[in-house]
């Protein structure tokens, strides 16, 4: 089938948002753009973006393992990938997530340039260098690997009395998805495009975050440090949906948009009303991972997608979009390309996100719009003289 436009325009999209999300300084923004408490029952913009990205991790599995079998890789390969590519994401994500806790006095370096050396050590080492001598490529990859050892060689966290090291925590963003994408990959190898065998995985999912939540599965205790993420259920059913939509996508497409669109509206809101029924025993909460969440999320973000397809793919009103189509095109620079600039800022003290004091909170959010937008286009820059990371 041909390539869909709104695949790529709405990973930019959730991108994006989640570029401004994170930006927005909170005590000077309107509480419904951010991330509700972990007990309140209801959510925020914020606490929509990140599972309205890891639908859209899923819907681009299949398009990703078939242009990886059209170019004559064979399922063992197909696999290593799918390996490589998720402790990818979970070493770029635990060691994002132990920025916060280091201790600079302990370590031995200030925590910011931790940080951008880190980065650039990520950069150097998953960078996809193009018209590049293999032996330079080679010399690069090994610079930022022996850079990363000796950041994590010498991290140290905690106090003098009580230092600690690194620690997988919650995986970081980077992390979830790296779990969501391996669980959802392997279900795709395994069902491939049947819809029934998809769904019952979709279920199963469902059923852990629900035993989950209901304390039921603590005699699995033992494997949560390494394996939480998949048996909490809730990551993986996201991605997960997105692929089964995906699937669906793939058995009508462009031609068949009139039942592509009406299956998409009817399962969308299925999934709000099934999440809106299990808020009578589970609150709407992302901190937590509630299945209500997870349904509610999934069913806005099915419909989301319809409504983007219809303008995109169908009508073709396209010009809008062409801001968020480098970021869907690469979405891992664009999130992690702003972080060297963020800690940059910390590190030197530059007054450059001035607009998060601002007490005005259209200023302070139009400054958030408005770094967001400029981390799509470094981003696009970078790409356009050669930085851009694959994993």
């Amino acid at each position: 089938m041909k390539r869909i436009l709104t695949i790529d325009i709405m990973r930019g999209v959730t991108l994006f948002l989640m570029l401004f999300v994170n930006d927005l300084y909170m005590k000077n923004a309107p509480w419904w753009l951010g991330h509700t408490e972990a007990d309140f029952d209801g959510m925020g913009l914020a606490d929509w973006v990140f599972p309205g990205f890891l639908f859209m991790v899923g819907m681009a599995v299949p398009f990703a393992v078939q242009s990886r079998l059209k170019k004559g890789d064979s399922s063992r390969q197909v696999i290593f990938h799918i390996f490589t590519r998720t402790i990818s994401l979970l070493i770029i994500g635990v060691l994002m997530l132990n920025v916060s806790r280091l201790n600079s006095e302990l370590t031995g370096i200030n925590k910011n340039l931790w940080a951008i050396l880190m980065y650039f050590s990520v950069f150097l080492i998953w960078n996809l260098y193009q018209n590049v001598p293999q032996k330079v490529v080679f010399g690069m990859k090994v610079l930022g690997i022996i850079g990363l050892m000796v950041l994590v060689f010498i991290f140290r966290s905690g106090t003098a009395d009580s230092p600690g090291w690194l620690t997988t925590g919650w995986w970081g963003i980077l992390g979830l998805i790296g779990w969501g994408y391996f669980a959802t990959a392997l279900v795709y190898l395994v069902a491939k495009e049947n819809l029934l065998k998809t769904s019952f995985f979709w279920i199963l999912f469902l059923a852990l975050n629900i035993f989950s939540q209901l304390g039921m599965l603590s005699f699995l205790n033992f494997l949560r440090p390494f394996f939480g993420v998949l048996i909490d259920g809730n990551t993986p059913l996201l991605v997960i949906s997105g692929l089964f939509f995906s699937l669906i996508l793939r058995k009508t497409g462009s031609e068949q948009w009139k039942k592509f669109v009406t299956i998409g509206i009817l399962l969308g809101v299925l999934m709000l009303v099934g999440g809106f029924v299990l808020r009578n025993w589970f609150i709407i909460s992302k901190i937590k991972a509630t299945p209500s969440w997870g349904l509610i999320c999934t069913g806005i973000s099915i419909l989301l997608f319809v409504l983007l397809f219809i303008i995109l793919d169908i009508l073709g009103k396209t010009r809008w979009s062409a801001a968020f189509k480098p970021a869907g095109q690469n979405s891992l620079t664009t999130y992690l390309a702003p972080d060297i600039i963020y800690y940059t800022v910390w590190m030197t003290g530059f007054p450059l996100l001035f607009y998060k004091h601002l007490e005005s909170p259209l200023l302070v959010i139009a400054g958030s719009l408005v770094w967001a937008f400029a981390m799509i286009g470094f981003a696009a820059l970078l790409s356009r003289i050669g930085i851009r990371l694959k994993l």
